[in-house]
């Protein structure tokens, strides 16, 4: 699961030209490492409490909406972490930081989308504790 989100953090970042202009040539690679391990955690941490990886995927199509939980919890590590681990600005920690919301839903839709093969939501499934492809596809079909 960790290479396809950190997958999805390039392509994002990339297209996110304030969060991109803000991190450092040098550091790029161990930024986008950093920024896909944080919402990895956050992914395991929130797939319980959301009713498995179909409510958490759900949850988050609407991360770009304020008050999403997951992307707070996420953005809040995050920043003090490449802060701290990367020694950058808090203003450019908070730059990358506010490309979350994009990432996270394009995430969640490349996982729903049967059609695109660069995220397998099987891996997810599994990654995240849950029983299955069966499983993962039942809890998703079930929110629509």
């Amino acid at each position: 699961m960790f290479d396809q989100i950190l997958n999805v953090v390039k392509e994002q970042m990339a297209n996110h030209p304030q969060a991109a202009a803000a991190i450092p040539a040098d550091k790029a690679d161990d930024v986008h490492k950093e920024v896909a391990s944080h919402i990895e955690q956050g992914l395991k941490g929130q797939a319980s409490s959301s009713g498995g990886i179909g409510g958490l995927l759900w949850g988050l199509t609407g991360a770009a909406g304020s008050g999403n939980p997951l992307t707070g919890a996420i953005e809040g590590g995050l920043v003090s972490s490449l802060a701290s681990k990367f020694g950058l600005p808090p203003a450019v920690a908070g730059a990358i930081a506010g490309a979350l919301p994009g990432i996270l839903q394009k995430f969640a839709q490349k996982a729903t989308d049967p059609g695109d093969k660069s995220v397998n939501l099987e891996s997810i499934t599994k990654s995240l504790g849950g029983g299955g492809l069966a499983g993962g596809l039942g809890n998703i079909l079930g929110k629509f």
